[in-house]
């Protein structure tokens, strides 16, 4: 889950590469999957489709158990907003999603209005309070 995720454990993160454009996307889910590469497009092997995946530069330090890099992997679930948007998720999101208007390399991200699904709140309005889209 996105919330378990810490700053130490994506430090070594140089870039994140998105596979399809998410300006159109309220969230994302992310998840830190063991992966044999620092680098390049990793295996898929959840139902739905990955989104995009963090690349990790040379100093980051493989397992001693297993030899894999834990990696950040973004994706969506068939039952997710974009594709259902009356669904589960007409309001909240689930736990590992964050908005993707949030997130960069070495930085996990947050949920926002926009990703739980909701609109800014009347005193958001009043204030003239935007939270990154």
């Amino acid at each position: 889950m996105s919330s378990l995720i810490t700053e130490d454990e994506i430090s070594h993160e140089t870039d994140l590469i998105w596979l399809e454009d998410t300006t159109h996307l309220d969230y994302v889910r992310q998840s830190l999957d063991r992966l044999p590469t620092r680098k390049g497009r990793p295996a898929y092997h959840r139902d739905g489709r990955m989104v995009g995946y963090a690349l990790l530069g040379p100093d980051a330090k493989a397992s001693r158990s297993s030899g894999t890099f834990r990696r950040r992997v973004f994706w969506l679930l068939p039952h997710d907003r974009d594709s259902e948007p009356e669904g589960l998720y007409v309001t909240g999101a689930p736990a590992e999603a964050v908005d993707p208007g949030t997130l960069a390399a070495r930085v996990k991200g947050y949920k926002t209005e926009r990703s739980e699904g909701g609109p800014p709140s009347s005193a958001m309005q009043e204030l003239g309070i935007t939270l990154p889209l």
